[in-house]
């Protein structure tokens, strides 16, 4: 059966942005109203590793939101323009036009929408009105290598077609400004807002980047409380438990080490690792679990430091950074990796 191969990235980043130095004073500002830790604050947003953010509003809109309805009406906005513009540069990469898109497959776990964002850049973008539209919602940062794995799944049914992934994760938007718990301290420092695209093509068109050689699905039983949201009054709560570096170094290196032997691998044939960056704990745990090579994780540690934790979509900033830099050879093996609530991992192993 033909693999299903990448052919190009296409990443957008909101207009506005703000130096973690500038987010640490306005969160100074909102919190020292409740008697917060100035000082935990500060902490704990300087040990994410992280220079800045762009973000979907200007800094000072976010204390105008006065309700989730009105935080998700600023996600419909901002998920089409951002969409759009990752849409349309990951078809101009790949020299391809919007009516060339047989599948849509849309993730997201930052907003709501019904008709979704795909849906709404349809007639945006001149797709065509047959399209094959696949919206995902709730995988968040594991739904960037998920969405390859099941989009490039459909195409190895269809080798003719193209197929875009589209992730758009607008993080800011979910704060919770009454909540002082340390996991929305943690992620008011962390994520970020941006999307990605990614254009993939059947097997029976001509390869202009890796072939998905294969793809794997690990669910870890009894871990739905790590990761994922409480829906509360205001919009999303986040649930981030401290034990996801520990959940790393128990269960990377055997999961990795399975996947590459079922297609006769082993960690060292691995020339470019793409992976979540998850956050600088969990980083160090992946590096530590797969005995990585110093710099393996390089471009991880420089898409966290750039621009945030953009949940789904980083990973895809960091195989589009791959794609652009590496220069990869025929031959080559990479591995996407990312992990996410469930709790899961989803492996997606490439070939150029």
């Amino acid at each position: 059966m033909e693999q299903p191969g990448i052919v190009a990235v296409g990443q957008a980043l909101p207009k506005h942005f703000a130096s973690q130095e500038e987010l640490i004073a306005a969160f100074r500002g909102l919190w020292s109203r409740r008697h917060f830790n100035l000082e935990r604050l500060e902490q704990l947003h300087r040990a994410v590793q992280v220079g800045g953010r762009h973000l979907a509003l200007p800094v000072e809109a976010y204390e105008r939101l006065s309700s989730f309805a009105e935080a998700n009406r600023a996600f419909c906005e901002c998920a089409v323009e951002l969409g759009a513009q990752a849409i349309e540069r990951a078809l101009h990469a790949a020299k391809l036009a919007s009516r060339d898109v047989d599948r849509i497959v849309f993730t997201t776990v930052t907003g709501i929408a019904t008709p979704s964002i795909d849906a709404r850049l349809v007639n945006r973008l001149g797709l065509r009105g047959d399209v094959k539209r696949e919206p995902l919602f709730g995988l968040g940062c594991v739904a960037g290598a998920a969405g390859i794995a099941r989009a490039s799944d459909a195409l190895r049914g269809f080798p003719d077609e193209v197929a875009v992934l589209l992730s758009v994760e607008l993080c800011s938007l979910t704060l919770q400004r009454d909540d002082l718990s340390i996991p929305n301290v943690i992620a008011s420092g962390l994520f970020g807002d941006g999307a990605a695209a990614v254009v993939l093509a059947g097997g029976r068109r001509p390869p202009a980047g890796p072939r998905v050689v294969a793809s794997r699905s690990v669910f870890y039983p009894h871990t739905e409380g790590v990761m994922g949201w409480d829906v509360v009054e205001g919009g999303f709560r986040v649930v981030l438990s401290a034990a996801v570096p520990q959940l790393v170094r128990e269960h990377a290196r055997g999961d990795v080490d399975s996947f590459l032997a079922d297609h006769g691998l082993r960690r060292a044939d691995v020339r470019h690792w793409i992976c979540h960056p998850g956050g600088p704990k969990v980083i160090d745990a992946l590096e530590e679990a797969l005995e990585l090579p110093g710099g393996a994780l390089a471009r991880t540690r420089r898409s966290l430091r750039e621009v945030g934790n953009l949940s789904s979509a980083s990973v895809l900033f960091v195989l589009g950074d791959t794609l652009r830099e590496a220069r990869p050879q025929p031959g080559d093996h990479g591995l996407l990796l990312a992990m996410g609530p469930g709790f899961c991992s989803e492996l997606v192993l490439l070939r150029w």
